[in-house]
């Protein structure tokens, strides 16, 4: 693992940044003494939503008409 000191760190840091997202880390020392390491940062790992309830709830073939009669009475002032 390459060991840089804390100067050329900040003179050369995107380049420094740039190596350890590409998995290359390296230690940050200061007076040849080291300080931090510097790793590549992972993403959590997230569940997937998409299909999250399925075969949780179901949802009845006449959802989309649901009400309709209901509608129509509130609309037309019939009751």
């Amino acid at each position: 693992m390459q060991q840089v000191n804390i100067h050329s760190a900040k003179t050369h840091l995107s380049a420094l940044v740039e190596s350890a997202a590409n998995g290359e880390s390296f230690i940050i020392a200061k007076a040849g003494r080291p300080m931090v390491t510097v790793v590549p940062y992972e993403l959590p790992a997230q569940k997937p939503r998409v299909g999250f309830l399925k075969d949780t709830i179901t949802i009845p073939d006449d959802f989309n008409c649901m009400g309709d009669d209901l509608i129509a009475d509130m609309f037309e002032g019939q009751s």
